[in-house]
């Protein structure tokens, strides 16, 4: 299986990110559509994975006031299990700008180990966000 991951740039493909988050986050995991999509989709860089072709996954990252956060990972289900996890995770953090002060993220419990592996390290108390259980990872190699 050929895996390429893109920046967004079009109209287009931010269409197809935000139906692979329907089906995953909404429909899949039963979030409320109000909690997906927030005020922060022009301000986030947006990335789409495609397995041989076909767009399949979907991520963000933006800047916060705490540091950079990664968010809205997400793959069909038909396409887990085969590498684009990792494939998207590798390219939002090649993306991300040079020396940044703190990288976080919130993990569903599921996927810490796919972020454990790029060198997240788990903080703080479990959480609950969007009716899932969460664990808040950062980052372990930034230097200060």
């Amino acid at each position: 299986m050929e895996l390429k991951v893109e920046k967004i740039k079009t109209k287009e493909q931010q269409d197809i990110a935000f139906e692979i988050r329907k089906q995953v986050f909404v429909i899949e995991q039963n979030v409320d559509p109000e909690e997906e999509y927030d005020q922060f989709e022009q301000s986030s860089v947006h990335f789409l994975v495609k397995a041989d072709g076909i767009a399949a996954g979907t991520a963000r990252w933006r800047f916060t006031d705490k540091g950079i956060k990664l968010e809205r990972f997400a793959i069909l289900a038909i396409y887990r299990s085969k590498g684009l996890g990792s494939a998207i995770v590798q390219a939002v953090l090649a993306d991300l700008p040079a020396d940044p002060k703190l990288v976080y993220l919130h993990a569903q419990l599921t996927a810490i180990p796919l972020y454990s592996k790029y060198g997240f390290k788990t903080i703080g108390s479990q959480f609950t966000e969007a009716g899932i259980e969460h664990l808040k990872m950062v980052l372990d190699n930034i230097k200060p």
